[in-house]
């Protein structure tokens, strides 16, 4: 199973991803955490993303996904990070850790944590 983090699954949706991260995501289970959605629909609000999360294609995106609720341990985690980031990738980090599923993100300031569980660096 990949954890994708926001970029990747908007990646995902709109098929940009890269041949490498295409590849992976095309042969195992995928999930997100539940923070996802909300960077999702707050980019949708903002106009920095043209998603619509209310069409048949997002929800079936949804269904074929798991999506990792925010719990306890994984918001104790997040605040014991080796890396500083914004609270939603610090979120998303903490999940891979607790739910030991390999993290796939290009972002560099998570990519230095020696905690998170990577896809690929």
């Amino acid at each position: 199973m990949l954890n994708l983090d926001t970029h990747i699954a908007v990646d995902l949706l709109d098929g940009s991803l890269k041949d490498k991260e295409l590849l992976l995501v095309s042969s195992q289970p995928l999930a997100i955490s539940a923070i996802v959605l909300w960077e999702l629909a707050k980019l949708v609000q903002l106009r920095r993303l043209a998603i619509d999360l209310d069409s048949v294609e997002f929800k079936t995106f949804l269904r074929s996904i798991a999506v990792i609720p925010l719990n306890r341990e994984i918001a104790v985690v997040s605040t014991h990070l080796d890396i500083q980031s914004d609270p939603a990738d610090e979120i998303i980090a903490a999940t891979s850790i607790v739910e030991r599923i390999p993290l796939l993100t290009r972002d560099k300031r998570l990519l230095k944590s020696k905690m998170v569980p990577f896809a690929f660096r």
